[in-house]
């Protein structure tokens, strides 16, 4: 059987694999997920041909950049490709479909695979993945999560997936908590693009007759924008708010935090942002707690003064139907605690269609 030799982004299920052929740098900006990047090209050998093209000629540019070609991709079959069985079907992409993807493409169906090369290459993807974050999102019905700072949003989430249900987290797949102090330390947030695919490829892969559940969240995520798709089907969605003793979510933000307990002088530093806020005075109060790891003060000071107004009038203003939410009340935040009502919530939409 002959197997076509393109293909279009609606058909990338239908391979075994991909193979990204671009330099190490394109592909750490964005690729297709769970691509397997084996570039005929690195970012050094690509700036090479790059200079000989200018500089030089087409001629001289592409002889040379044949023979670079040539050696990667058979070290590629040597490493990569070593154990792949006959019937392996990959789909391979460079930037626009062009001399890179039909070069590894060839080689691979010389040997026996039948590899096919994606139509358009990356730009052909990137162009359909932000025309789908355009209209995808509107497909679902959202069950917007809500709760003041330290109410433990984000591990229902987690729970509520473990539970079986459509979980969209957004902070997870932006490596960010939301917030000033939310940076993740040792663990940069992913470019916007690689971020945008993360969105695409996961509400794809969601039933449209299945709910999904995601946190209140800004416009931005740390330095990330979220698709204004999606942003504007949150907002109209109905909503769960979570509420949980002042105290327990003090504790619980400790336990969150603690890479801020055990280095004081970075959480002094990150305070100062808040200045154009609250004021020196207040902020130094801030910081002079932070300095004395004087914690459980800190974060309640922090919370009534700094978290909880903002929450309260982002969310009013930003989510139509929060003033009709239903409310989620955890005396407890332990993990056992969050299970429970992360149970609770995933079976009530269930429930309802059952009586429905």
């Amino acid at each position: 059987m002959r197997f076509p030799d393109t293909a279009t982004v609606a058909q990338l299920d239908l391979f075994d694999e991909v193979v990204d052929v671009r330099s190490g740098a394109e592909y750490a900006e964005d690729h297709v997920p769970g691509a397997l990047n084996c570039p005929v090209l690195d970012d050094a050998e690509r700036a090479e041909v790059g200079t000989l093209y200018k500089q030089v000629s087409p001629f001289a540019a592409k002889r040379v950049g044949a023979a670079i070609v040539a050696r990667n991709i058979a070290r590629h079959l040597d490493t990569a490709f070593a154990a792949k069985p006959k019937d392996w079907r990959p789909l391979v992409y460079c930037w626009r479909g062009g001399n890179r993807s039909a070069a590894m493409t060839h080689v691979l169906r010389e040997i026996g695979w039948p590899a096919a090369q994606l139509a358009g290459g990356y730009k052909a993807y990137r162009r359909e993945v932000v025309a789908q974050l355009g209209a995808l999102p509107a497909h679902f019905r959202y069950v917007v999560v809500c709760g003041e700072t330290g109410s433990a949003k984000s591990r229902l989430l987690e729970a509520l997936a473990a539970a079986g249900a459509q979980v969209l987290d957004l902070e997870g797949l932006a490596r960010h908590r939301g917030s000033v102090l939310g940076e993740l330390p040792g663990d940069p947030q992913p470019p916007q693009k690689w971020f945008e695919t993360l969105v695409w490829d996961r509400l794809r892969r969601f039933d449209r007759e299945a709910p999904v559940f995601v946190e209140a969240e800004s416009r931005k995520i740390g330095a990330l924008q979220v698709p204004e798709g999606l942003i504007r089907e949150m907002r109209g969605a109905p909503c769960v708010r979570l509420a949980a003793p002042a105290a327990e979510r003090v504790r619980f933000l400790m336990r969150e935090y603690g890479h801020f307990l055990a280095d004081p002088a970075r959480l002094v530093a990150k305070l100062a942002h808040l200045a154009p806020l609250h004021g020196r005075e207040v902020v130094a109060r801030w910081q002079t707690l932070a300095a004395a790891c004087a914690w459980e003060p800190l974060v309640a000071d922090l919370l009534e003064n700094h978290y909880d107004p903002a929450y309260r009038r982002s969310t009013a203003k930003n989510f139509a139907r929060f003033a009709e939410a239903r409310v989620l009340a955890l005396e407890s935040l332990a993990p056992e605690a969050i299970a429970r009502a992360a149970a609770e919530l995933a079976g009530a939409p269930r429930a309802r269609a059952a009586a429905a």
